[in-house]
């Protein structure tokens, strides 16, 4: 018995150390929200008007805006009429997984635009002085791929790291990637190196969706891993690594590196929240906030938008 109570306390010493993703057994649930719920691929920021918008994946760059992060309402689409080059990657014009940032005094949608199942893909940017729907002037494409590269040119996720700009990038085919931008056109630079972050040990390497943000001295790898789109079988879920480089290499709280399979289970599906992913970070009045979506399995798998604080414990994020 003394052994036991033993091997218990060591037990419970280990576990106090370890980060707060490793002990998840229990999640929380989203921000309860009200109006227009419905999206896929969230982006989310503060604006400098007051009001917060979301954009998001969905036949368009769908947009919603709320007062206080708690209603939102249906504002329209990011653009009044589809880039006509959008059309060279598929037949409806059909755009997705937005990024929004904000810097030299503006804001920048980067978004891809792609056909389900292949790596024919384009990354495109647009700029807008108030980041409002409807006031998105396009500069065309950023990054491409070809059925012949081992990447997939979708999920843009802009960040600045030591004084340059990179976009990490990537949806199954060898899993996320990241290339430098050259800051003045938002577009990857000439010969840009596409840096290798993340992937699966296995075919189809069911990772993408990538956003990276630092946090004191580290840099932290999001993705989503296995299975989106699919309603109430969805089985997307989030994980997270971390490195002191924003090229990587990435790993888990035990080491395992990222491009090995690793990364520490951040947020899976539970209760009525099926398949959370798709996610982003956004920070607002010094506060980190987790965005993705989920399927509603109260509501026949519609997708909708999950909002929850990031903490971080021992250097790594915790859903609050």
């Amino acid at each position: 018995m003394k052994r036991l109570r033993l091997a218990a306390v060591l037990a419970a010493a280990l576990l106090a150390f370890l980060p707060a993703t490793a002990q998840a057994a229990d999640y929380p649930d989203p921000l309860p929200l009200t109006g227009q719920e419905i999206i896929h691929d969230p982006t989310v920021a503060h604006l400098k008007n007051g009001r917060y918008v979301a954009y998001s994946t969905g036949g368009i760059i769908g947009a919603r805006l709320s007062k206080d992060m708690k209603h939102w309402d249906d504002s329209g689409n990011a653009f009044a009429e589809p880039p006509s080059w959008w059309y060279e990657y598929n037949s409806t014009g059909d755009p997705w997984a937005p990024d929004l940032s904000f810097r030299d005094g503006k804001y920048w949608l980067y978004y891809a635009v792609s056909s389900w199942g292949t790596n024919h893909s384009a990354i495109g940017v647009a700029t807008s002085k108030s980041g409002l729907p409807g006031t998105w002037t396009d500069h065309g494409k950023v990054f491409t791929s070809e059925t012949t590269d081992t990447w997939n040119a979708i999920d843009p996720g802009v960040i600045k790291a030591d004084g340059k700009l990179w976009m990490a990038f990537g949806s199954y085919w060898t899993g996320i990637r990241m290339v430098e931008l050259d800051p003045k056109t938002g577009k990857s630079v000439p010969g840009a190196t596409a840096w290798h972050l993340a992937t699966r040990p296995d075919a189809p390497y069911a990772v993408e969706g990538p956003y990276v943000v630092k946090h004191g001295r580290y840099y932290y790898l999001f993705a989503s891993y296995d299975a989106c789109c699919s309603g109430v079988n969805s089985t997307y879920k989030i994980r997270v690594g971390r490195s002191t480089s924003v090229t990587g290499p990435y790993v888990d709280s035990t080491g395992t590196p990222m491009l090995e399979g690793g990364g520490d289970l951040l947020l899976a599906g539970h209760g009525r929240y099926v398949g959370t992913g798709g996610q982003s970070v956004f920070r607002d009045h010094g506060k980190d906030w987790l965005a993705y979506h989920y399927y509603d399995a109260d509501d026949n798998g519609t997708p909708k938008l999950g909002l929850n604080r990031l903490g971080w414990v021992h250097d790594w994020p915790v859903v609050k």
